[in-house]
């Protein structure tokens, strides 16, 4: 008889049974390009025989508006729905909305034990970003300049303060060799374990 696992899968028959689930957390500044490769990252992985979800802060948001009580608030949901994707029978979960190492390390919390965490920092040029803001008639804030100027000159910090695994600067990679690259990580990942980031270097 085939052996099943708890969670009802076939452990024969399913190819990604070996492998542990991935929680991709694709964070960065607004406008720097999150949304565009966190999608494409998704499609990717699920013609690659993945099952994916991908959670995405501004629409977790968008169930709330216009009446939303915070951002506050649409993290700690984004944070609990990333979370409960997590311990279903995915093989993958693109988290993709955060923008500060705190928000980063309350994903990571919601990751089971036995999921790899692979971390994401897109960031691309201010003139770029701003340029994208201001063609998004959806944005609100971060189409301001001076505000949308603070987030990019506090970025390289911040991004420090979050060691990611992979840094994509979409002005120079294109949203392909963005996913390749965290395809790359995420391989690496299920085949090191806990000693991965340390093989990567």
């Amino acid at each position: 008889m085939p052996e099943y696992r708890a969670d009802g899968v076939d452990a024969l028959t399913d190819p990604h049974v070996a492998s542990p689930l991935a929680l991709v957390i694709v964070a960065g500044p607004q406008a720097s390009g999150k949304s565009t490769l966190a999608a494409a990252l998704s499609a990717d992985l699920r013609q690659r025989g993945e099952r994916v979800a991908l959670v995405e802060l501004d629409r977790i948001a968008e169930m709330a508006q216009p009446t939303l009580p915070s951002w506050e608030a649409a993290h700690r949901v984004f944070e609990v729905t990333t979370g409960l994707w997590a311990r279903t029978e995915l093989t993958c979960v693109v988290a993709e909305g955060s923008g500060s190492e705190d928000e980063v390390s309350r994903l990571r919390s919601q990751a089971p034990s036995s999921a790899v965490v692979v971390t994401v920092a897109t960031t691309t040029t201010f003139e770029i970003a701003f340029a994208r803001a201001q063609s998004d008639p959806s944005r609100g804030i971060s189409r301001e300049h001076d505000f949308l100027s603070r987030i990019y000159r506090s970025w390289p910090e911040e991004s420090l303060c979050m060691n990611p695994d992979v840094a994509i600067d979409t002005s120079i990679h294109s949203t392909v060799e963005g996913s390749r690259r965290v395809r790359a990580a995420i391989e690496e990942a299920r085949r090191g374990g806990a000693d991965w980031r340390r093989r990567l270097g």
